[in-house]
């Protein structure tokens, strides 16, 4: 099979495509010809060496990709409700193997989408975007109908399934946040925000809004900023650290002095602790994306333009998802 490895901790170049064995699938398991496979901030991390060491986590070399699209290709032993040439899409439990063109996951992660008649680049871009967000929004951070959300970074992976998800949970207005250069980027109009508004001048810009929910995957300045514009008793919820700031930290006192909730969300640590919220958010995902509450823009690249596809999440000019396609 095409694959492509990361062959060293490093800079984008150390993605190199090569060719490796098709795996097969064992007991319990489920190969998977991949169609699609989306590249997230975490391939980039994980390529950079931030976690090198860690124990769990993958040391080169290695083959990147969280999330997968694709048809069932062979099915392990046990594994009777799928059938070859389904379509369905997976969410790597190791952060690994999706860069290939073909991909083994166990059962309980692959979810089908044939009965939805999703394109697979949507189905890989935005169904376990959506299923995390689901989960996220109704187990650490419990969203209630009426609540008011705003979302930062709002047209990122993750960030771009919050509005829908939080629309179908009840929620009466979802604002976004972005910087200004992409006020009328990728997601403008097509995801079901209620405004969007320029990160930089936030607080300004929102006047006395306040909210029950803030979402944020970006940290620094702007996880600062969303202390000020939570109302009495709002919860924030921490989903990723894309703006770097790793010596960022939250005001405690700020936090006790307002009743707030500050949680964290990381799926590769909530969901295999909790997978009774999966059913559900599976359910939630699928209906998000085929009613187009999660229309994020995608952007398809050969599997080969790895580094190209990572260069762009690094230097912030990657338009909405991007996916490989092998």
């Amino acid at each position: 099979m095409k694959a492509v490895q990361v062959t060293q901790f490093g800079q984008p170049h150390v993605l190199a495509l090569t060719e490796l064995p098709d795996p097969e699938p064992g007991p319990g398991q489920v190969a998977i010809d991949v169609t699609h496979a989306a590249v997230g901030l975490i391939d980039v991390y994980l390529r950079q060496g931030l976690y090198e060491g860690v124990p769990g986590l993958p040391q080169p070399p290695y083959v990147p990709g969280l999330e997968v699209a694709g048809t069932v290709r062979a099915l392990g032993a046990g594994v009777t409700d799928l059938a070859i040439g389904e379509q369905v899409v997976t969410l790597s439990a190791s952060a690994t193997g999706g860069y290939a063109s073909v991909y083994v996951s166990d059962r309980a992660r692959v979810l089908s989408t044939q009965a939805h008649d999703l394109d697979p680049a949507l189905a890989v871009a935005v169904v376990p975007n959506a299923l995390m967000a689901h989960v996220a929004l109704t187990g650490p951070i419990q969203l209630h109908p009426g609540d008011r959300v705003l979302v930062h970074g709002a047209f990122g992976g993750l960030a771009a399934a919050f509005p829908g998800i939080a629309k179908q949970l009840g929620a009466t207005r979802v604002v976004g946040t972005v910087r200004g250069e992409r006020l009328a980027g990728a997601g403008a109009g097509r995801l079901p925000y209620d405004r969007i508004v320029d990160s930089a001048t936030m607080p300004t810009a929102l006047g006395d809004e306040k909210f029950d929910v803030i979402v944020d995957p970006v940290g620094g300045q702007v996880r600062t900023d969303s202390l000020g514009l939570l109302a009495p008793g709002g919860r924030l919820l921490l989903v990723g650290n894309a703006g770097g700031d790793w010596q960022h930290g939250v005001d405690g006192n700020r936090v006790w002095q307002g009743n707030f909730v500050v949680a964290g969300f990381n799926a590769g640590g909530y969901l295999p602790a909790h997978p009774q919220a999966v059913p559900a958010a599976a359910a939630a995902a699928l209906t998000a994306a085929a009613s187009g509450l999660a229309d994020t823009e995608i952007e398809l690249l050969p599997l080969a333009d790895a580094a190209t596809a990572h260069e762009r999440l690094e230097n912030h000019t990657a338009r909405g998802r991007v996916v490989l396609v092998p």
